[in-house]
């Protein structure tokens, strides 16, 4: 069973910063992405960032600049800086890979840590 534990969410005020970590534990044979995603209230998923396993990276449009996205062996960190109020939501992290060998691709998601940028 794959396991991701994120730490890190918080209240921080606008143009502040705050640091996501995310840890996988459990069965992983291997691992292709590592992602952030978020949630607003009332709006779906969206993909924040993803790193592969040649650490190339991609962001979205509305972080590019502000947020860094990195990864040291089974953990992944997104480093979030100028904040904005509509960076509020609540931040997943996301893992897909092969729990072993000759395995499919699967998804594995985080609770989820919450993120509200408000003076």
């Amino acid at each position: 069973q794959v396991r991701l534990v994120e730490s890190g969410g918080g209240l921080v005020q606008p143009g502040g910063s705050l640091k996501l970590s995310c840890a996988a534990s459990g069965s992983i044979y291997r691992i292709n992405t590592m992602a952030w995603y978020r949630q607003a209230p009332g709006k779906e998923r969206e993909l924040v960032s993803v790193i592969a396993r040649d650490d190339s990276t991609n962001y979205a449009d509305s972080v590019k600049g502000r947020f860094t996205i990195s990864r040291d062996n089974r953990a992944v960190s997104l480093q979030m800086n100028s904040l904005k109020p509509e960076d509020t939501g609540v931040y997943y992290c996301n893992i897909r890979g092969q729990r072993w060998f000759g395995d499919y691709t699967s998804d594995y998601w985080g609770q989820g840590t919450q993120v509200t940028v408000s003076s």
